[in-house]
């Protein structure tokens, strides 16, 4: 183990590493509600993971949509555990990002010089809404329909370019095949890196920064 550990830290530093993350200064104002963006975090982790596993039997079509989410319920082994635990932790990511907000809020942790990290967690916030509308459409029941043919019809409201927007939402005139593509696309590849992206950007800030002090 010794000469592994050398090896890594002879090239990486490893030490410098473990010393900046141990030796991080926490203010002493520092309580519970401080945690809620790391809760943020672990729903989401808990998220793409069993979310990733039920890739491997959802059926992003129109026809197989619905009975590939029974599949899983119902035949696959544990299928209905790793569902069900997306979908509480869904809604546990929604509400502790909901509380994150509001906390950030009220402390004044917006304020110079973290307005960027505030910009970066609007962000963040605005994409965990859109995780959770393209979701909720996938199982592609009553529910699911109706829930995309009305979200993609709000754009049509707005003048001039209202609906080109509808038309690039669901990707065809109506509420079809292309609209579940485009959203089971939306929320299994370009939601998930865009997080990711505006995650690191956001705890970058954060450790840069430090956590924000009482009002």
């Amino acid at each position: 183990m010794g000469k592994t550990y050398d090896w890594f830290q002879e090239r990486l530093d490893i030490q410098a590493l473990a010393d900046d993350v141990t030796s991080k200064y926490v203010p002493p104002h520092v309580n519970i509600f401080y945690c809620l963006g790391g809760i943020t975090l672990v729903a989401f982790m808990v998220q793409f993971a069993t979310g990733f596993a039920m890739t491997f039997y959802y059926k992003p079509t129109t026809a197989e949509a619905f009975k590939s989410v029974e599949y899983i319920m119902n035949e696959v082994s544990f299928g209905w555990l790793i569902r069900s635990i997306h979908r509480w932790s869904a809604s546990m990511m929604v509400l502790a990002m909901i509380l994150h907000v509001f906390r950030v809020y009220l402390t004044g942790g917006f304020k110079k010089p973290r307005e960027l990290t505030w910009v970066t967690g609007v962000i963040l916030s605005v994409l965990t809404v859109s995780f959770g509308v393209t979701g909720y459409t996938l199982p592609w029941d009553q529910v699911g329909f109706w829930a995309a043919k009305i979200v993609t019809q709000v754009p049509g409201a707005v003048p001039v370019v209202g609906d080109l927007v509808v038309l690039l939402l669901r990707g065809e005139p109506g509420v079809g095949q292309e609209t579940l593509t485009r959203f089971y696309s939306s929320h299994t590849f370009v939601l998930p890196w865009l997080t990711a992206v505006f995650m690191l950007a956001h705890f970058l800030m954060i450790r840069k920064q430090g956590i924000s002090g009482p009002l």
